[in-house]
């Protein structure tokens, strides 16, 4: 395992970090997690030299953190950090920051968290964290020390981001989405390079898009072939993120042990300037072909749901990406007509409420009408190109 910087902190951390988001489950519940496999994963990679752990207060129903405490039982827990995050959007009055906090710690079953963040800051989010005056509530926490470092994870515009750092000058890291496709999308490079110049520390969060870039359209996955050594679609995207500097540590939701071993492994290859400038700008060319598939940048985070209309929104998007933009439309259309009519995507009767949720900020309604189009039995299916502000960002 290499280890990293982690901006003005001393501490190094993997260049692989744990994200407790997308553990295997029963049942199509993500509440009901398959407890001794996930376990299982997170030990394997400490045991493989993986010291961070991220969680968060709604991850799998609630129950992640639980999870957490449950895999660091017997010795694990001195060998990580383990991060959560303040779920900011339930905050209604100041006191409320300390009521999320103590149940955090009780589910985790500590006396205090090594990472604690404000949760998907946005300009609005943050307006709130200041008028309940969280950041003053977050210094007396720290200096008792029951949270001994302090950060936010982010989705908004890169000049939010900007405030959001110059406006405080407690914080010690950030958490940003960052990608090869999402480059000049939120945070981005730019976001990424600010943060690391003020001496924070960077996580990235959904690397590979939610596994979408670990199964890209057709001529993108041939641009990773003709490449030289051959490595795996998500390889390359988790390389391309350890080649620059700025990143601290890379966040992977790993479903399977499989998903542990390949990633760990590496993460042990990785290095900052390991990838050549024709590497480089092959990557440049797999965003350009993505774009023009008519991909659905959707990561699957499920913050949309549940859907009023009960509408299977991520499962949709994903089934696009993987079926329509392949042109394998009888694998998609089998898929839909299993569907119960009321969870199919020509279900969604445009109420918006996704809308508001969706950290990028996709025009959800639009989206499922296509996949409906496409993938009805009694409609000609052809993919459809990105809508204006559906791909492009």
């Amino acid at each position: 395992m290499h280890y990293r910087d982690f901006g003005r902190l001393g501490w190094k951390p993997s260049a692989l970090g744990f994200g407790v988001m997308r553990l295997p489950f029963h049942n199509g519940d993500p509440a009901q997690i398959d407890e001794p496999e996930a376990i299982r994963m997170i030990r394997r990679a400490i045991d493989l030299g993986v010291n961070y752990v991220d969680t968060a207060y709604p991850y799998h129903g609630g129950k992640s953190e639980g999870l957490v405490a449950k895999a660091l039982a017997g010795g694990y827990r001195k060998r990580v950090k383990v991060a959560t995050k303040s779920p900011v959007w339930l905050l209604e009055k100041p006191e409320d920051a300390e009521r999320y906090f103590t149940e955090q710690l009780q589910r985790l079953e500590m006396d205090y968290v090594d990472l604690y963040l404000l949760h998907s800051l946005d300009a609005r989010g943050w307006s709130k964290v200041r008028e309940l005056k969280v950041l003053d509530w977050a210094e007396k926490a720290k200096a008792d020390g029951r949270i001994r470092h302090l950060g936010f994870s982010f989705h908004d515009r890169v000049e939010t981001l900007k405030t959001i750092i110059d406006d405080f000058s407690g914080w010690e890291f950030c958490q940003i989405q960052y990608n090869y496709m999402d480059v000049d999308f939120q945070a981005g490079l730019e976001g990424l390079r600010y943060a690391a110049s003020k001496g924070l520390g960077v996580v990235v969060m959904e690397p590979l898009r939610g596994g979408a870039l670990a199964s890209p359209p057709a001529p993108v996955r041939r641009l990773w072939e003709e490449l030289t050594p051959r490595r795996s679609s998500a390889e390359w995207a988790l390389d391309w993120l350890w080649n620059q500097p700025e990143v601290s540590v890379v966040l992977s939701g790993m479903s399977t042990m499989a998903q542990v071993e390949e990633n760990t492994a590496s993460a042990g290859r990785s290095g900052v300037g390991s990838l050549t400038a024709e590497e480089s700008a092959v990557f440049d060319r797999a965003r350009e072909l993505t774009l023009k598939s008519g991909w659905i940048p959707c990561t699957g985070c499920n913050y949309c749901s549940p859907c009023p209309n009960k509408v299977g929104i991520a499962d949709a998007f994903a089934v696009y990406n993987v079926a329509v933009v392949p042109g394998d439309l009888d694998r998609g259309r089998r898929w839909y007509s299993k569907l119960p009519a009321e969870n199919r995507p020509g279900a969604c009767q445009a109420c918006g409420e996704c809308e508001k949720k969706c950290p990028q900020d996709l025009p959800i309604s639009k989206l499922l009408a296509k996949v409906h189009a496409a993938l009805k039995e009694d409609e000609p299916a052809t993919p459809a190109p990105p809508t204006e502000g559906e791909a492009g960002k």
